[in-house]
C-alpha cells in the first residue's frame, strides 16, 4: 500500500479518537472549561489544536515537498513537545479516569505510527521541488478537511475558556474568624470548585466528601482531606461547619421514575447520612449551610408580577417537592442543636455551569428568546454566591432558616437574551420555540420555559451588598 495513503488513514483515525477524547472526556466527564486548575492544560490544547487544524487541512489533498516537507516535520516535532508537556500538566492538576488514559495511549501509538510513515517518506518528499503537490483521495480528503475544521473549532473553544479562566477575577471573599474545620460535600462541582479555594485561602481546614476521594484530593492539589463516606469520619472528629452542596445534576436526562430516585438519593439521601453523623458526633458543628434551589417555590404564571420571598409557600410539583425533601433532611440537624441555613440558589452564572451553554447560541449569532421569553430568571453571579455564603457564615446561629441566594434583579428571559446579545455584540433574532423542548425534556422543560421572581429579601435585610446586582453587570464580567 502507498505509505502516504496509509499515513492519511492513520491521521483520520487520529481525528476520530481525538474527537471522542475532546467531547467525552474534556467536555462531558471532566468539564475542563469549568476548572480553574485546567487553565494551562486548556491553553496547551488550544495551541496544539491549531497545529492539528493546519495539518489536517494541509495534508487532506496535498503532499508537502522540498522545504515544506521539513516544515511539516517541524510542526510534528512541536506537537510532540506540546503533548509531552500536556501529560506533565495533567498529572500535576488532575487524576485522569481510566478511559482517558487508555484513549491517550492509543492516540500516542497511532500518532507514532503516522510520524514513522512520515519520516520514511521524508527523503523522497524533501528531494522534490519545494511546493505543494495536489493529490486528493476522494472521501478521505473530505473527511480530513472536516476534521481540520472541527479541531480548529475545538482549539478556539479551549483558547476562549483558558482566557476566561485567566481573566476571571479572584472572588476576594473571606470566610472570617479563627481557623476552623469545614466539611464540604459536592466540592468537585461548579460551586465547590470556587468555594473550597476560598475556604483554604481564609485559613480553614477542609474535608471533602466525594465518591472519588483520591481524584477530589488531586483536584485541590492535596490541600484537602478527602473521604469516601460519612462512616470514614469518627464521631470524635471535630468539624466546626458543614457546607452541603451535593446533588446530581437536575438538568439532563428526562425525569423518569428512576431518574427522580437518583435525584432524591443524591440530595435528601446523602443529606440524611450527613445528619446521621451529626447525631453521633461528640462535638456538634456550629453551623450547617445546606444548598437548595429556588425551584422550592415552583413556577409562576408568566403574566404574574408577584415577587417571592423566603416565606412564600412551595408547590406540589416534582422540583419543589425535591427541594422540600432536601431541606427537611437537613433541618433534622436542628434536633441536635445545629443551626441550619437553607440556601436556595438561583441559576448560578460563572465561567462554567449553566451560563456558557446559554451564551453559546449568541456567540454563534443564532441567539434569541426561549419560548415566549416572558418567563422570569432568578439568577446570581458566582462571586455573590460565595459572598452570600460568607455572610451567612459570619452570622452563625443567627443564620438559621431559609435564604434566597439570588440577585436583586430578575429579568424576563427575553431581557436576558437582549442583554447577552448586546454584551457579545450579536443579534437577538432567532427564537427557540418551546414545543421541541417540551417534547424532548417533558416535565423538565419547565426549568427552561417557566420561571419565577425570587427576591433575596433576607440577604438585603441583613446588610449584604451584591457585587453584580444586574444581569448586564454579570454578563460584562463573564461574557
Amino acid at each position: 500500500m502507498n505509505t502516504h495513503l496509509l499515513a492519511l488513514q492513520l491521521m483520520a483515525a487520529q481525528g476520530c479518537l481525538g474527537a471522542f477524547d475532546t467531547i467525552y472526556h474534556h467536555e462531558l466527564t471532566e468539564a475542563l472549561p469549568q476548572r480553574a486548575t485546567a487553565r494551562r492544560e486548556l491553553a496547551i490544547h488550544a495551541v496544539r489544536a491549531t497545529i492539528y487544524g493546519v495539518l489536517f487541512v494541509g495534508l487532506s489533498a496535498w503532499v508537502w515537498q522540498g522545504a515544506w516537507a521539513w516544515v511539516l516535520l517541524g510542526l510534528f516535532g512541536i506537537e510532540i513537545v506540546l503533548t509531552l508537556w500536556d501529560f506533565v500538566v495533567e498529572d500535576q492538576t488532575r487524576l485522569l479516569p481510566a478511559t482517558e488514559r487508555v484513549t491517550h495511549t492509543v492516540l500516542a501509538i497511532n500518532g507514532g505510527a503516522f510520524i514513522t510513515l512520515l519520516v520514511l517518506g521524508m527523503p523522497a518528499a524533501a528531494s522534490a521541488p519545494t511546493g505543494f503537490a495536489y493529490a486528493p483521495h476522494g472521501w478521505l480528503s473530505g473527511f480530513l478537511a472536516l476534521c481540520g475544521a472541527g479541531v480548529f473549532a475545538s482549539g478556539m473553544r479551549d483558547a476562549l475558556a483558558a482566557r476566561a479562566l485567566s481573566v476571571s477575577a479572584k472572588s476576594g471573599v473571606r470566610f472570617d474568624g479563627p481557623a476552623q474545620t469545614v466539611l464540604v460535600t459536592g466540592a468537585t462541582g461548579f460551586i465547590g470548585h470556587s468555594l473550597v479555594p476560598a475556604l483554604l485561602a481564609s485559613g480553614h481546614r477542609v474535608i471533602v466528601l466525594s465518591r472519588a476521594p483520591r481524584k477530589a484530593a488531586w483536584e485541590f492539589g492535596g490541600a484537602v482531606r478527602a473521604v469516601a463516606s460519612m462512616s470514614d469520619l469518627s464521631p470524635a472528629e471535630n468539624i466546626d461547619a458543614i457546607i452541603n452542596l451535593a446533588g446530581a445534576r437536575v438538568l439532563g436526562w428526562r425525569w423518569s421514575a428512576r431518574r427522580k430516585a437518583v435525584l432524591r438519593a443524591s440530595r435528601a439521601g446523602l443529606t440524611a447520612r450527613v445528619v446521621d453523623w451529626i447525631a453521633r458526633a461528640e462535638r456538634k458543628p456550629r453551623l450547617m449551610i445546606n444548598a437548595s434551589a429556588v425551584g422550592y417555590y415552583g413556577i409562576q404564571p408568566q403574566h404574574s408580577d408577584q415577587v417571592l420571598n423566603e416565606a412564600s409557600p412551595p408547590q406540589a410539583i416534582f422540583l419543589s417537592q425535591l427541594c422540600q425533601e432536601w431541606e427537611a433532611a437537613a433541618g433534622r440537624a436542628r434536633e441536635f442543636g445545629v443551626p441550619v441555613a437553607l440556601a436556595r440558589f438561583g441559576v448560578v452564572f460563572g465561567h462554567g455551569g449553566a451560563l456558557q451553554p446559554m451564551l453559546l447560541p449568541f456567540r454563534l449569532g443564532f441567539g434569541g428568546r426561549m419560548g415566549t421569553g416572558r418567563q422570569r430568571n432568578s439568577w446570581i453571579h458566582i462571586a455573590d454566591v460565595l459572598g452570600a455564603m460568607a455572610h451567612v457564615w459570619r452570622l452563625g446561629a443567627n443564620a438559621d432558616g431559609a435564604w434566597n441566594v439570588t440577585a436583586p434583579e430578575h429579568p424576563t428571559q427575553l431581557e436576558f437574551a437582549k442583554a447577552a446579545a448586546a454584551e457579545l455584540h450579536r443579534p437577538c433574532m432567532v427564537p427557540t420555540p418551546g414545543w421541541p423542548m417540551r417534547l424532548l425534556l417533558g416535565e423538565q422543560s419547565a426549568l427552561l420555559l417557566e420561571g419565577s421572581s425570587v427576591a433575596p429579601t433576607r440577604l438585603l435585610a441583613t446588610g449584604f451588598s451584591f457585587r453584580f446586582p444586574t444581569v448586564r453587570q454579570a454578563l460584562a464580567d463573564l461574557a
